[in-house]
């Protein structure tokens, strides 16, 4: 349903990423940030879930990663939409997320925006993304 005349809809369907403790990432996700489970698959490091972010658009979560912080590469960070910014970090302050960038407003091309960073429980790293005018990126 969306415009990319090129590929046809167009929009992320999902983005995967491969996680040391899949239990405790699948619990921040769900209980902190309020994704709900789609469909669930296979056993121990085997395992994978698709979460919904909240408008279709996926979060995928394999399991058999390696433990301690990920290296920047197969993808920088991911970034949410949130209504408010603020409130959303402190979901992730209070779950015992690292935040590695405040929420500030920055403008990027005459739109301004107001965003932060933390660290999931993986070491992945999530941005926040809130548009704070009618323009929309």
């Amino acid at each position: 349903m969306g415009t990319n005349t090129k590929i046809g809809g167009g929009g992320f369907h999902h983005i995967a990423i491969r996680v040391y403790d899949f239990d405790k990432t699948v619990a921040f996700y769900t209980e902190v940030l309020g994704f709900t489970e789609r469909i669930r698959w296979g056993e121990g490091d085997s395992r994978g879930i698709m979460l919904d972010t909240g408008d279709g658009n996926y979060l995928e979560v394999f399991a058999g990663g390696k433990e301690g912080q990920k290296d920047e590469g197969a993808f920088l960070h991911f970034a949410l939409r949130s209504d408010n910014v603020t409130d959303a970090i402190e979901l992730a302050r209070e779950a015992g997320m690292e935040i590695t960038v405040e929420p500030k407003e920055i403008v990027i091309h005459d739109i301004p925006v107001r965003i932060a960073f933390f660290k999931g429980p993986d070491g992945e790293i999530i941005e926040l993304f809130e548009s704070t005018t009618d323009k929309k990126l």
